[in-house]
């Protein structure tokens, strides 16, 4: 018994991805411009990278599925 799910599943899945990661990625990941210097502690800041981070990983990781999705990554076997 194969399951076949459609390719559109996995476009919708990385273009969530790459939307989520780029939000993220803006807001969560860089200063606010409101908040005094003194405010910023190195927590964070640590979590401000964090975001920034894993906001990149989530596009990187959505583009990956729509290039393999659509074929553009040619895997040999």
């Amino acid at each position: 018994m194969n399951i076949v799910i459609p390719p559109i599943f996995f476009y919708v899945m990385g273009a969530v991805l790459v939307i989520a990661g780029a939000v993220r990625a803006a807001t969560l990941g860089r200063r606010n411009a409101e908040r005094e210097l003194l405010d910023d502690t190195p927590e964070r800041a640590k979590a401000r990278r964090r975001h920034l981070t894993f906001g990149i990983v989530w596009v990187v990781m959505g583009l990956f599925l729509i290039a393999s999705t659509a074929g553009l990554l040619h895997m040999r076997h």
